[in-house]
C-alpha cells in the first residue's frame, strides 16, 4: 500500500503546511476524542480535592487540559471544513498555539501548589504563568513569522544546555524541517 497519499510533500520554509484530508480527519478525531475524558478527569480531580489548594489546582489543570482539546478540535475542524474563512481559521490557529502555553503552565499548577518545594516554588508559580503570557504575546504579534529564527534559537539553547532533543519537543522542529535529523534521508 502506498502511504504517500496520506501525507503531502515537504513544504518550503516560507509556506505553512497544508494537511491532506486524512490528516485533517485524524487531527479532528484525535483531539475531539479526549474532550470528554479530560472534562470527566478534571471533574474527578475536583471532587476528590481535600482542601482549597487541591481544588484550585484541579480547576486550573482541568481548564488547561480541557481547553487544549476543545480549542484544538475547533481549530482543526475549521481548518478542515471551513478553510475558506481565512480570518476565522487564522484566529483559531493563533488560539491553538496560545492554549498550548497555558496548558503547559496549568500542568505545573498541581506540582507547584501541592508540594513543599522550598522558597523558589512560590516564584515558580508566577514565572510559569508569566512565560505563558510572553509566549502568547509572541504568538499574537509574530504568528508564523521568523520561524527560522525561532528554530535556530531553540536549537542553540538546547545544544548549549546539552538537552536531549526528544525530551524537549524538538521532534516538532524536526518534523517541520527546521532542524536536520541525522537519520532523515530528506535532510541528509
Amino acid at each position: 500500500m502506498n502511504l504517500v497519499r496520506f501525507m503531502n510533500s515537504r513544504v518550503p520554509s516560507n509556506k505553512r503546511y497544508q494537511p491532506t484530508e486524512y490528516e485533517h480527519a485524524a487531527n479532528c478525531a484525535t483531539h475531539a476524542l479526549w474532550i470528554i475524558p479530560s472534562i470527566l478527569g478534571s471533574s474527578l480531580l475536583y471532587f476528590l480535592s481535600d482542601d482549597e489548594w487541591e481544588t484550585f489546582s484541579a480547576w486550573i489543570y482541568g481548564i488547561g487540559l480541557s481547553g487544549l482539546f476543545i480549542v484544538s478540535t475547533v481549530f482543526h475542524t475549521i481548518s478542515w471544513k471551513k478553510s475558506h474563512l481565512r480570518a476565522v481559521e487564522h484566529c483559531f490557529h493563533m488560539c491553538d498555539r496560545m492554549v498550548i502555553y497555558f496548558f503547559i503552565a496549568a500542568s505545573y499548577a498541581p506540582w507547584l501548589n501541592l508540594r513543599e518545594l522550598g522558597p523558589w516554588a512560590s516564584h515558580m508559580r508566577w514565572i510559569v504563568w508569566i512565560m505563558a503570557c510572553v509566549g502568547t504575546a509572541y504568538v499574537f504579534f509574530f504568528h508564523e513569522r521568523y520561524v527560522e529564527h525561532r528554530c535556530a534559537w531553540a536549537s542553540s539553547w538546547m545544544q548549549l544546555y546539552g538537552l536531549e532533543i526528544q525530551d524537549c519537543g524538538a521532534d516538532m522542529l524536526y518534523s517541520n524541517g527546521c532542524l536536520p535529523c541525522a537519520g532523515d534521508p530528506l535532510n541528509g
